[in-house]
């Protein structure tokens, strides 16, 4: 499929990407997630089932595997 950026020419590929979100005030990081990345920009799609199992693990349904360090950029 062809990127939805007007500028851009690209084509979306399916691969697994690294998803990092704030939720409740808190940095969440999940890898793994299946998502159309455009070859070209970068642009990322997400699909409605990928984004209701997100959904699904911040509502509290997984328990997070692990912890990350946090920095902030000053």
């Amino acid at each position: 499929m062809r990127c939805s950026l007007t500028e851009c020419d690209g084509e979306y590929e399916e691969r697994p990407i690294v998803h990092t979100l704030r939720h409740r005030g808190r940095i969440v990081v999940i890898d793994g997630v299946p998502a159309e990345v455009c070859r070209i920009c970068g642009d990322v799609l997400l699909s409605p089932a990928t984004i209701r199992q997100i959904e699904r693990l911040l509502a509290g349904e997984t328990a997070p595997i692990g912890s990350a360090p946090l920095y902030e950029y000053a």
